[in-house]
């Protein structure tokens, strides 16, 4: 299957779950072929090769910065990433709402849980999470915006492992919401666990490998 037909298999099966193409170390002729299938949504995980792609592709595409922030290469995407999933401390929310004042927008920011039994993994706990949400500090940014939750599941083969651990990202969504009602986004599942993931309520995954070939 080529690029164009994975986008129109994943499309027509997610139904109303956001896609986002993980297009990271791909060239732009590979995200432009996607582009033309109808896909909008590119996720990057390097602050400057998603700034080079949005500089030479068309404009409308969302960018979204899957990968791990460094505070200080904030203002490079400020001008135009869409969504920031992987928030992980106030300090870097107040980073993104001082440098999306001076490009006059709103950024959409995910905090993302740690759910994994991997300390490779990044993420805070459900209690760092909402005392982020309820703090002052988040309340007083007027440019920047929490608008849910990302998480990542253990890279394993035990999927009853992974489901567990999508069940509770999913629990800890749904009590958030009772109290947080802009809370929209739930962005977990990836190429090997997806399915997984959209059973359990995510209603947005990361697909890279699964489109684009392995890198």
């Amino acid at each position: 299957m080529n690029i164009s037909e994975n986008i129109k298999k994943y499309k027509a099966e997610l139904n109303d779950v956001s896609l986002v193409a993980i297009s990271k170390t791909k060239p732009n002729d590979d995200l432009l072929e996607a582009y033309h299938a109808g896909q909008r949504i590119f996720g990057e995980n390097k602050i400057q090769e998603m700034t080079e792609k949005w500089e030479e592709l068309p404009k409308d595409i969302d960018w979204h910065m899957v990968g791990h922030v460094q505070r200080n290469k904030v203002k490079y995407m400020a001008p135009y990433v869409g969504l920031i999933h992987a928030v992980d401390s106030l300090k870097l929310l107040k980073e993104i709402d001082k440098e999306a004042k001076k490009n006059n927008r709103v950024i959409d920011c995910l905090l993302q849980i740690k759910i994994a039994d991997e300390d490779s993994k990044f993420g805070i706990s459900t209690e760092e999470a909402g005392e982020i949400l309820k703090s002052e500090k988040l309340a007083a940014m007027e440019n920047v915006k929490v608008t849910g939750l990302m998480g990542m599941a253990t890279f394993t083969d035990d999927k009853e492992q992974v489901k567990k651990e999508f069940q509770y990202l999913k629990s800890v969504f749904d009590e958030f919401q009772k109290s947080f009602k802009e809370l929209k986004t739930l962005s977990m599942g990836m190429s090997g666990d997806y399915k997984i993931a959209v059973e359990c309520g995510s209603n947005m995954v990361r697909i890279g490998s699964a489109i684009f070939g392995e890198r």
